[in-house]
């Protein structure tokens, strides 16, 4: 089928090089305008602007933006949808916090413009092995723009998960459950390199690949990341947030819902940001003056 597609970053373009291998029909555009250029080199057609997405295609239109959440996705369906006819759907497939999602699909709703909030997983390694794609919204919008998810998913790797804005509620959970896992392999390995054993942690995670009941794809990418660096030397212990630990913290808070290893797991990557920690200056401070501790001076 012919869609329009918006935002082609490292994911987004390799979103478009999949649709065109299975042979769809794609109107590019970016903000800049080398992306737009190597996609057309790749068989895509380019466009000048959002009206000039649309004015590309037939209705029923299909947009896909694959931009960044808050304002980028606010400002684009403002710009699109004077140019938007009922019937049109547009398809989010970042990470917008799910509630904005199920807003704008009731405010485009009210033109007959459908809405799909695609919540999107599989990173960089997409184009090889397809993204999972948890797809919110009204059933015939979702029908509509089907082939597009069957080419982008591998085999059983797409659901229609219900209403508007469900689809990014659930990917906002299944990155919670990323942040847990991932410090349960921080840990874990920071354990193993102070067990005193000189272990050789590439091989240890190699071992755990095969049969061991923690293997995982996570581990898999943590072994190809050993094999470039085995001491992690080059790299800085600073972890970014993007957003969706804290949405489902919060979520779980409103909702009573227990969520013990995301919490910490999400204020371990505030940690990480520390260049020095005053509360532990505040612990040290209080342990000198009721318990006679040692402090360490500043340097």
């Amino acid at each position: 089928m012919k869609l329009g597609f918006v935002g082609l970053g490292k994911m987004g373009a390799n979103m478009v090089r999949r649709l065109l291998a299975d042979g769809h029909e794609v109107v590019a555009w970016a903000r800049g305008p080398d992306s737009v250029r190597e996609a057309v080199s790749e068989g895509a057609v380019g466009a000048t602007s959002l009206e000039d997405v649309t004015r590309q295609l037939a209705p029923p239109r299909v947009v896909w933006l694959m931009i960044p959440a808050g304002d980028p996705v606010e400002s684009s369906i403002a710009a699109l949808r004077p140019f938007l006819s009922s019937g049109d759907v547009v398809i989010d497939g970042g990470n917008s916090r799910f509630s904005d999602s199920a807003r704008r699909a009731g405010e485009l709703a009210k033109n007959g413009i459908g809405f799909l909030d695609a919540g999107t997983s599989g990173g960089i390694w997409g184009l090889k092995n397809g993204y999972c794609l948890m797809v919110g919204g009204r059933p015939q919008d979702f029908r509509l723009a089907e082939p597009i998810f069957k080419t982008l998913a591998p085999p059983d790797g797409y659901a229609h998960v219900g209403a508007p804005g469900a689809g990014h509620f659930v990917k906002m959970v299944h990155n919670a459950v990323e942040y847990a896992m991932l410090q349960g392999y921080g840990e874990g390995f920071e354990m193993l390199q102070a067990s005193g054993y000189d272990l050789d942690l590439l091989a240890v995670a190699r071992l755990w690949t095969h049969a061991s009941v923690v293997r995982s794809w996570l581990l898999d990418l943590l072994v190809l990341a050993l094999e470039g660096d085995p001491k992690l030397a080059a790299i800085r212990g600073f972890v970014q947030d993007s957003g969706e630990g804290r949405w489902t913290l919060h979520e779980a808070i409103e909702r009573s819902v227990p969520m013990p290893a995301l919490a910490d797991a999400l204020f371990a990557r505030f940690t990480s940001r520390q260049a020095e920690s005053f509360s532990a200056k505040v612990i040290a401070a209080l342990r000198n003056q009721f318990g006679g501790h040692a402090v360490t001076p500043e340097k």
